[in-house]
């Protein structure tokens, strides 16, 4: 075996462990299988509350990648990443074959059964006021700003507050 062929070799066995490795470092920073859903929730409940929000939860995995792309994105647009941090407390939600968050998708209105990434919205007593399906916010492989913010807008504090809408 000659020279270029062994330097094939090693990088090619370098990526197979490094890239892997490096890739499920940062997909594991957006949800987390072992944390405790309802305690989420919880703690979601009275940080809005305080902040007199809305509760933006989404719910998918780091297996997704349209989970993967819709976090991407949100953090690379700081139109979307300003809005939500204006507006709304937003947890992640773990939904895997590991752990389904039973408990939680119950407490949430089943909103797995629109497929994943899945947007709930609660109010700051904690009670669901909507569910989207994330596949409407899509815009070819990856998602549109436009509608991603009229979303968000639409179901703001602001815009369910009854004095915003005179008689």
């Amino acid at each position: 075996m000659n020279l270029v062929n062994k330097q094939f070799l090693i990088l090619l066995f370098l990526n197979l462990i490094v890239f892997p490795v490096s890739s499920q470092e940062t997909v594991n920073k957006i949800y987390s299988e072992g944390a405790n859903a309802i305690a989420q929730i919880d703690d979601a409940i009275s940080l809005a509350a305080n902040k007199n929000s809305h509760i933006l939860v989404i719910i998918g995995g780091d297996w997704c990648k349209w989970c993967i792309r819709l976090e991407t994105f949100i953090m690379q647009n700081a139109k979307i990443d300003s809005l939500i941090k204006a507006d709304y407390v937003t947890i992640h939600i773990n939904y895997s074959k590991e752990n389904k968050n039973p408990e939680a998708m119950a407490r949430l209105g089943f909103p797995q059964r629109f497929g994943f990434p899945v947007m709930v919205i609660l109010n700051e007593k904690g009670e669901r006021i909507h569910t989207q399906n994330t596949g409407y916010l899509e815009d070819g492989e990856g998602y549109s700003e436009d509608k991603i913010l009229d979303f968000l807008k639409l179901w703001n504090r602001k815009a369910l507050d009854k004095s915003t809408y005179p008689n």
